[in-house]
């Protein structure tokens, strides 16, 4: 029998959004979870929040054990809408009555070319666009590569500094960190160069310093010639969510469109209304030639797009993108309910208005304790970078005690930083203001105890 039969079983926006903790966590049904989990799971996938997930929908995670949760993760900015959005629920219960799959590549259908249609309207500038759609945010990121290389007839692509890209072959290349991403998984793909961003808290930088920095290394190093794309995230995420200076991302861009190289914005992890714009180019002032979007594109199906100018995109021989699931039926389907849910529901406002809650009530906690060295974010993407106030170096112990505190008091974190030392806030925007405040309460206290 189920472990979760008597649990709730009913997701979405009617769930009590309330924090509830009645047993310790995890509690027994979710410890038997856990059990099978390590029986039946290779023990390379780790988790979190040691429960067993039953339901989840507006601000909680509801688990079989009766406990509601905070969730201030969004499933890794994933579930942006908040889980079981209803028009996306609809969307796909009905896909699903009609066809679950026959592949694009095979017989095409005409919520695939709907869904690229919007992307080319919704992704920064004005220019011809078109789109191709993937399973991952990794697999966007590896397509938007092949394609810049095809492009341009040139092998080399930057990544930056704190840069996270994916676990694939060539994006573990493309990413920084090396454990838990890297370690022990090489050799990776060549060709691969990683030059410094721009990181205001800890290099101390205008825009304009770093990207002279960026560029001299790649002019002397790499060389434009042989240089296909220069690939980064407007907001760094894994990398602890970082926000450039000023200038910095323009003056990049410009560099890479005088020397012909494409310049590709990874925002799988900022798009779709998450920094209280579309995308973080929108705030930054860049238009990319090529964009690679996932995470919060189709309310928790899997599906990723690589969009970017018409004459780029067209560079590829028939048949040489694609693949079996890309743009499933079903996934499209939320994806058209989650977009027009993201222009039309004011979104983009309530991403601002939870970001100035989170920056507001985190400034304060800075005030009074100095091992808050950092509070940034832009919309509902905020971070806080935990430090030793005598040395200003990072302080990952700490972050990781106050995130394992905030989880057994029911509140879902989540960490980051290539230093492990920052929690980052990525509440779905459903969640109400008083369960957000009550959230960094929960995180008040345990900083305070720490």
């Amino acid at each position: 029998m189920s472990i979760v039969a008597d649990a709730p079983v009913h997701g979405g926006p009617g769930i009590p959004q309330t924090r509830r903790l009645v047993t310790e966590l995890s509690g027994p049904r979710s410890r038997a979870l856990l059990d099978r989990k390590a029986a039946a799971v290779s023990a390379g996938v780790g988790h979190t929040v040691p429960v067993a997930v039953t339901a989840a929908g507006g601000g909680v995670i509801l688990d079989a054990d009766g406990n509601s949760l905070i969730d201030l993760g969004s499933g890794i900015a994933v579930t942006t809408l908040g889980n079981s959005h209803p028009a996306v629920v609809e969307a796909v219960q009905a896909q699903a009555a009609r066809f679950t799959h026959t592949c694009f590549m095979v017989s095409p259908y005409e919520s695939y070319v709907a869904v690229a249609e919007s992307l080319n309207r919704l992704t920064p500038g004005d220019h011809a666009k078109k789109s191709a759609l993937f399973n991952s945010g990794a697999e966007a990121v590896e397509n938007a590569v092949k394609i810049a290389r095809k492009h341009t007839g040139r092998s080399a692509v930057v990544a930056f500094d704190h840069a996270y890209h994916g676990r694939t072959n060539l994006t573990m290349a493309l990413t920084a960190k090396s454990m838990p991403y890297k370690s022990g998984f090489g050799p990776f793909a060549p060709d691969i160069y990683r030059v410094s961003g721009s990181y205001p808290f800890r290099d101390g930088l205008t825009g304009a310093q770093a990207a002279a920095q960026a560029i001299t290394t790649m002019e002397k190093q790499i060389g434009a010639d042989n240089l296909a794309a220069v690939l980064i995230e407007p907001i760094q995420g894994e990398g602890g969510f970082i926000v450039p200076a000023d200038g910095f991302l323009p003056l990049v861009a410009d560099w890479c469109r005088d020397h012909g190289v494409v310049f590709i914005a990874d925002e799988v992890q900022s798009g779709f209304a998450r920094t209280g714009a579309m995308f973080a180019c929108d705030l930054l002032g860049v238009v990319p030639d090529l964009v690679t979007t996932a995470k919060g594109i189709a309310g928790g199906m899997p599906l990723a797009a690589v969009t970017g100018r018409a004459d780029i995109m067209d560079a590829s021989h028939t048949g040489g993108l694609g693949g079996t699931y890309g743009g499933n039926p079903l996934a499209c389907a939320a994806a058209l309910a989650a977009l027009d849910a993201y222009e039309h529901d004011d979104l983009l406002e309530r991403a601002r208005h939870l970001g100035d809650l989170l920056q507001t009530r985190l400034r304060d906690l800075q005030a009074h304790d100095p091992r808050l060295g950092d509070v940034r974010g832009a919309g509902a993407m905020v971070a806080a970078e935990f430090v030793d106030p005598a040395t200003g170096d990072p302080d990952p112990a700490l972050t990781s005690a106050v995130a394992k505190a905030c989880v057994a008091a029911g509140v879902v974190v989540l960490t980051c930083g290539t230093y492990g030392n920052v929690i980052r806030f990525l509440p779905p925007l459903s969640i109400p203001d008083d369960l957000l405040h009550e959230g960094l309460d929960v995180l008040a206290d345990a900083l305070s105890r720490h």
